[in-house]
């Protein structure tokens, strides 16, 4: 069955449970960690867990933001006063800080580093218990206005129990305080999301995305920022190939050494990091030496003294994909149309014909500069 929230379960569940109860979990958030804690739920009993404790779902959200923060820098809740709002980025930025952690860690070794510095993260993680675990029932209560005052822990607590009773709860809490304090799942809650586990998280990413993409307007692609991604999602075959018969022709100066490109040593990468745009366009594609891509890695060349030089070399590549006298070279640029010229803008302007150097330029730069801000200010290092 659908709900008016979009979420799909099994209607024999309808009988027990308040599924409604459950698709309003997700409902007016005021900050991002409120997707982060169910998803967090959710992967816990898909583990077998029937009891944890608000310190243990918190470690779990915080390997689940990792990637997305630190490499994709996406704001889960946007700023306030220069910051980030959110509890959940803030703890993530600062075990970063304090581990010297990759993006792309392991679980293991992030929860490793969470109890290392469990001290310096102890403010963030009682930030993110303060309202999350018990606002998210208010869906359940539907008549409980009178009942239930919000502003009181105990209350809420007290409350949530005595309705379990009658209405099936996800889960409940213990009287532990702090970040010791008990979650205790529900047996018939735990059966619904065990086997609904992929539409369950399937639900909460795309209201976490959607989420995201408001507090990120100028972040494209924002839905494949979500976790790692595949690396052979990248679509470069038919670039390296483009290059290559041009690299033959002619001499191509690297963009950041001044010395000529080697055959054989070098890389085609992404003037714009590929974390920001995450694609594999041709306008934003260069040769350059291997020996440097690991130390670039997802940094933003310096525009001022970079850009130049880059537009030099795309400009060589417009020039001979024009020659009427090297056919075989547009037939290479024309392979590329299926995984790197999906862009209107370099279709319809950028590659038309008959450009001199300076429309050619301006063209690139015009379409370019905006989306190298958008990364600036999200976060992305100078290189």
């Amino acid at each position: 069955m659908v709900n008016e929230q979009g979420l799909v379960i099994d209607e024999k569940y309808y009988n027990n449970l308040d599924v409604e109860g459950f698709s309003q979990m997700l409902k007016d958030p005021s900050y991002c960690y409120k997707f982060y804690w169910l998803e967090a739920i959710v992967k816990l009993i898909s583990a077998n867990i029937t009891e944890t404790t608000f310190n243990d779902i918190i470690d779990e959200m915080i390997c689940n933001a990792w990637y997305t923060v630190l490499e994709y820098h996406v704001h889960l809740s946007g700023f306030l006063l220069g910051e980030p709002r959110d509890a959940l980025e803030l703890a993530v930025i600062k075990l970063q800080q304090l581990s010297n952690l990759r993006a792309d860690a392991d679980s293991a070794s992030i929860k490793n580093e969470i109890r290392k510095y469990d001290n310096e993260l102890r403010d963030y993680k009682n930030r993110l218990t303060k309202n999350v675990p018990y606002r998210a029932l208010s869906g359940f209560f539907k008549n409980a206005g009178q009942n239930v005052n919000w502003g009181r822990t105990c209350s809420i607590i007290e409350y949530a129990r005595f309705f379990n009773i009658d209405v099936p709860l996800p889960y409940v809490f213990g009287d532990t305080l702090g970040l010791k304090r008990e979650v205790t799942f529900n047996d018939e809650w735990t059966k619904l999301i065990k086997d609904n586990t992929v539409t369950i998280l399937g639900w909460i990413q795309f209201e976490k995305v959607k989420w995201l993409q408001n507090n990120n307007p100028e972040v494209p692609s924002l839905v494949y920022k979500l976790a790692p991604m595949d690396e052979k999602m990248r679509k470069l075959s038919h670039v390296r190939d483009l290059w290559k018969l041009i690299l033959d022709q002619q001499t191509i100066m690297d963009v950041f050494k001044e010395t000529p490109i080697e055959k054989g040593r070098y890389d085609i990468d992404h003037f714009i990091p590929w974390s920001f745009v995450m694609n594999d366009e041709l306008w934003n594609l260069m040769p350059m030496d291997s020996s440097l891509n690991s130390s670039k890695s997802n940094k933003l060349p310096d525009w001022n003294r970079f850009f130049g030089k880059y537009a030099d070399n795309q400009f060589i590549l417009y020039s001979m994909i024009n020659d009427e006298e090297k056919p075989y070279i547009r037939s290479s640029f024309e392979k590329c149309y299926k995984d790197n010229l999906h862009s209107i803008w370099a279709n319809q302007e950028l590659y038309r014909r008959g450009n001199n150097r300076e429309e050619f330029y301006n063209i690139l730069e015009k379409n370019m500069r905006p989306v190298y801000d958008s990364a600036r200010r999200q976060g992305y290092v100078m290189w």
